[in-house]
């Protein structure tokens, strides 16, 4: 399994959100590593502090897997799901399921779709198999601190 490297915090951590994904979030922190490093959510964001947490948790995914690796390496098709969440006090301690392709293996894999997917002698099981057998899998855990 690969191994990713945890994204150091910048100083502005809702400026940095602001220009590397074009998002108004009212956070500071850090990346949620640990707990001391929590990722830190004003209650006066717009919506759900879930739905928050997910989208900076999606975010942390895509600077650790695509946008901070050569091309060769990044990965795409990056999906999050949650697998557990426990309050401390002010704290959330949420785990995540990400699952995930190489960008260049999953392009290959949309293009054969698209090319053979009308074809009845195309062997849809087959490439739906392949397509899992490529995914990797892997559990975080993101702190969230909410004030």
């Amino acid at each position: 399994m690969q191994e990713f490297k945890e994204i150091v915090a910048e100083e502005d951590l809702q400026n940095f959100i602001k220009v590397a994904f074009n998002a108004d979030l009212k956070v500071s922190g850090g990346w949620g590593y640990t707990k001391p490093l929590a990722t830190v959510i004003e209650e006066e964001n717009q919506g759900s502090i879930a739905q928050i947490e997910f989208t900076l948790a999606t975010m942390r995914a895509y600077l650790e897997m695509s946008m901070t690796l050569e091309e060769n390496e990044r990965y795409g098709a990056i999906n999050l799901n949650e697998v557990s969440r426990v309050t401390d006090g002010d704290y959330e301690k949420v785990i995540y399921e990400i699952s995930a392709i190489k960008e260049l293996e999953y392009k290959k894999f949309i293009d054969e779709y698209k090319e053979n997917s009308e074809n009845p002698n195309f062997d849809m099981a087959g490439h739906f198999n392949r397509r899992k057998e490529a995914t990797i899998k892997r559990e975080v855990v993101h702190w969230f601190k909410i004030v």
